[in-house]
């Protein structure tokens, strides 16, 4: 079948345009299993990806095939932010709303439009491109790499929860969501700013976290109660975004502290709040000092680890560029890369924490596939388990030589779904 591949307007305010944008956010959200849309959404859906700049593009049953309309079969959607790559923040073509019809699937849509969507990105020299999955199993093959984990917990808040030692020098407040979207933006920008991994959020996080809009409800988050960390000087240095639920608990949306005071400062907060007995939160930083500032560790419960951001080199040397590098030293990596943009042997000469990359006609030492350059480019993952998993080729002495240039102490951490 021959289907209408388009990219949509979101500006273009004539009646063919808007049935067509109007089928697209429909199939979004019959892909992901939500209720069809209702004007607000399809409002604030529109607002969002025009104030963003999103490419939106589809693809369609021709006219005159049964089923034909303004709703199409499988969609994709993308747009350019930044990630943390840990010396500097790096464009990002972050890509989101990707669904094929249940009836249309391995047909060759998603291939088609993530690939002139990745060709596009490199050809305005968007060095890197990323998402967030709902399936671990599919972007692998378009040189996509699993590059941070997100790892959900539960506290035990019960009676006898305490920290060994813990003072805070400055103070926890209750405020409105509304009015703490300027601190939480600025506390946001800080973070991100500082923290490798971190991806800046598009327009929608404003809606979210001033509970303006809630896309579960449809309507203003009702629900969604904040609070902020003052330091010793009265200035915001951490917010915590929380919802109370069933059965004395509570679920933590969104924490940010920008010193480890602030973060225990929230965790005791949450604890210690009348008639609380869990606390839950699914995007726990790997550097929290919780559990071991607890008087009790065990009450700090991991409930799930998986897969988080996603990230595809499409130019290697501005990439590895722009992160940090733990040794001095020399590699040659040869990059098997089906797409072409990650392909071929670049020679890495790492001095003072910075690479300098090159294309090399030189051997490779150690060979990888783009999806495990990928995975291996934040340090989530050491060079030595890659090799033991059999994700990359080469002598051991070429490996560790690798490892010692590549691994990071401090973890990644990212904490934006799109």
């Amino acid at each position: 079948m021959d289907y209408d591949f388009a990219i949509l307007d979101f500006d273009d305010e004539s009646e063919q345009a808007v049935a067509r944008r109007r089928g697209w956010i429909g199939a979004v959200q019959r892909g992901f299993r939500e209720d069809r849309p209702e004007d607000t959404l399809i409002d604030v859906w529109v607002r969002h990806y025009r104030s963003d700049g999103v490419t939106v593009r589809g693809a369609w049953l021709p006219e005159g095939e049964f089923g034909a309309g303004p709703m199409p079969v499988a969609t994709y959607a993308s747009l350019d932010k930044t990630l943390n790559a840990g010396r500097e923040l790096l464009p990002l073509r972050m890509i989101t709303d990707v669904t094929t019809s249940a009836t249309h699937r391995r047909q060759g849509l998603l291939r088609r439009m993530i690939e002139a969507d990745l060709a596009d990105a490199a050809a305005q020299g968007v060095p890197m491109a990323a998402l967030t999955a709902s399936e671990a199993t599919i972007y692998g093959r378009w040189g996509f790499g699993a590059a941070t984990l997100r790892k959900g917990v539960e506290l035990d808040t019960s009676p006898g929860f305490g920290f060994r030692s813990f003072t805070d020098p400055g103070r926890v407040e209750l405020i409105e969501p509304a009015d703490a979207w300027p601190h939480v933006k600025a506390v946001f920008d800080t973070f991100h700013a500082r923290q490798r991994g971190s991806v800046e959020w598009p327009s929608p996080y404003e809606d979210m976290h001033s509970a303006a809009f809630d896309f579960d409800s449809g309507g203003p988050n009702r629900k969604l109660r904040g609070a902020v960390h003052l330091d010793a000087d009265g200035e915001v240095d951490g917010f915590v975004l929380f919802k109370h639920g069933e059965k004395y608990s509570v679920k933590v949306d969104e924490m940010v502290a920008l010193t480890p005071e602030a973060q225990l400062a929230f965790w005791s907060f949450l604890g210690h709040m009348d008639r609380v007995a869990k606390v839950t939160f699914n995007l726990f930083h790997p550097d929290d000092p919780l559990v071991w500032a607890l008087t009790d560790m065990n009450r700090v419960r991991t409930t799930e680890v998986e897969e988080f951001l996603w990230l595809r080199l499409l130019d290697v040397p501005r990439c590895l560029a722009a992160r940090p590098w733990a040794a001095d030293g020399t590699v040659v990596l040869e990059v098997d890369d089906a797409l072409g943009h990650a392909a071929g042997r670049f020679e890495i000469t790492t001095s003072d924490g910075v690479a300098a990359t090159s294309r090399t006609d030189r051997p490779g030492d150690v060979r990888l596939s783009a999806e495990t350059l990928a995975s291996l480019y934040l340090g989530e993952v050491e060079v030595r388990r890659m090799h033991h998993a059999g994700r990359l080729e080469g002598p051991e002495e070429a490996v560790a030589r690798l490892a010692a240039m590549a691994d990071l102490s401090e973890p990644p951490y990212s904490l934006t779904g799109f």
